[in-house]
C-alpha cells in the first residue's frame, strides 16, 4: 500500500485506514497474521479478560437481513494464555491492537498492563458489548468510562482506544466520548454492535442462546456513520468508524464523516479476506478521480 493511504490514529501510524474489527479471526497469532498479510492496516484481537471465559451457550450467531446477530459472551482463554499469540503476530510484522475488557477500571487496567508486555501497538477498551450487562452499563455512563480510561492510562504507555456503544441517544454518546477524551483516551472507536434480537416463529423462543445479542453489518452502517459524524464534531482526538464496511464507498463515507480509519468485521463474510485490498484499491481510485493526494484530505470533509 502506498503512502497516499497512510493514516494517523493519534501517535500510531497505519499503512492504510482498514482495521480488522475485534471478534473476527483475532484469537491466534496465525489468524491475525493472515488478516495482516491480506492487506489490513492493523488488526484488533478478540476481546480478552484477566481470567478465562467460556462465553454463552449456543446458538451464538444468527444471520439476519443485511447483518449478523451474535451473543458470544466474549469467550477467551484469559490474558496469560493469549500473550504468545500477540507476540507471534508482532514477530510477523503486524500492527496489533489488543482488545481488553473487565468488570471495573482496575480490571481493565490490569489486563491492559499484561498485553503491553507482548509489545502490542495499542489497546482498545471494550466498553460497550451490548449483550454483557457490565460493559453495557459502563459504556453509557460518562463517569464510569472516564474512570476506566484514566485508570488504564495510568498503567500503560501504549495508546489507549475506547470503543463506545452503538448508542442512538446522541447526547449521551457525546458526553461519554468527551469523558473518554478528558480522561486521556488517544482515540475512540464508534461504534460497537447494537442491541438486537431474533425470534423463531415455530417455537416462539429467541434464537440466540442468550436471548438478546448485538447486530453488526450493513444494516447498522447509516446509524454508525451518523454517530461518527456527531462524535467527530465533539472531540479533538481521532475517531475510528466501525459498522457495516463492505465496500470502498462505505469506507469513504466514514472518512468524510470524520473517521481516521475504519474497522471491518462482518464484511469479511461477504467478501472474504480480499475485502481489505478491495476497499483500499477503491479508496485510491476515488482519490485519484477527484484529485485528492492524501487520505487526510478526505477525513471530515462532510463537515
Amino acid at each position: 500500500m502506498g503512502s497516499d493511504l497512510e493514516t494517523a490514529v493519534g501517535r500510531l501510524r497505519l499503512r492504510n485506514p482498514t482495521i480488522l474489527a475485534a471478534g473476527i479471526l483475532g484469537l491466534t497469532g496465525p489468524s491475525l497474521l493472515r488478516v495482516w498479510n491480506a492487506g489490513a492496516g492493523a488488526v484488533v484481537s478478540k476481546s480478552v479478560s484477566r481470567e478465562p471465559s467460556e462465553g454463552y451457550p449456543g446458538p451464538t450467531v444468527v444471520q439476519t437481513p443485511s447483518g449478523l446477530l451474535n451473543a458470544m459472551g466474549l469467550p477467551n482463554p484469559g490474558v496469560e494464555d493469549i500473550l504468545g499469540e500477540f507476540r507471534e503476530a508482532k514477530k510477523g510484522g503486524a500492527t496489533v491492537i489488543a482488545s481488553v475488557f473487565g468488570g471495573d477500571g482496575e480490571e481493565f487496567a490490569s489486563v491492559a498492563r499484561e498485553v503491553e508486555k507482548a509489545k502490542v501497538d495499542a489497546v482498545e477498551l471494550n466498553l460497550s458489548c451490548p449483550h454483557l450487562e457490565t460493559l453495557s452499563i459502563i459504556g453509557h455512563d460518562p463517569d464510569l468510562v472516564g474512570g476506566v480510561v484514566e485508570r488504564t492510562k495510568e498503567e500503560v504507555k501504549i495508546p489507549v482506544w475506547a470503543k463506545l456503544p452503538g448508542n442512538t441517544h446522541i447526547q449521551n454518546l457525546v458526553e461519554v466520548a468527551k469523558a473518554a477524551e478528558a480522561a486521556g483516551a488517544d482515540a475512540l472507536t464508534v461504534s460497537n454492535t447494537y442491541p438486537a434480537m431474533a425470534i423463531d416463529l415455530e417455537t416462539g423462543k429467541t434464537i440466540l442462546g442468550h436471548g438478546g445479542g448485538g447486530l453488526s453489518g450493513p444494516a447498522i452502517k447509516p446509524i454508525s456513520v451518523r454517530l461518527v459524524y456527531e462524535v467527530y464534531e465533539a472531540v479533538r482526538i481521532p475517531v475510528i468508524g466501525s459498522g457495516g464496511v463492505v465496500t470502498s464507498e462505505d469506507a469513504v463515507e466514514y472518512l468524510m464523516a470524520g473517521a481516521s480509519a475504519v474497522q471491518i468485521g462482518t464484511g469479511i463474510m461477504e467478501r472474504g479476506l480480499g475485502v481489505f485490498e478491495e476497499v483500499c484499491s477503491g479508496i485510491r481510485s476515488f482519490m485519484k478521480e477527484r484529485g485528492f493526494g492524501k487520505i487526510s484530505e478526505i477525513i471530515g470533509l462532510s463537515h
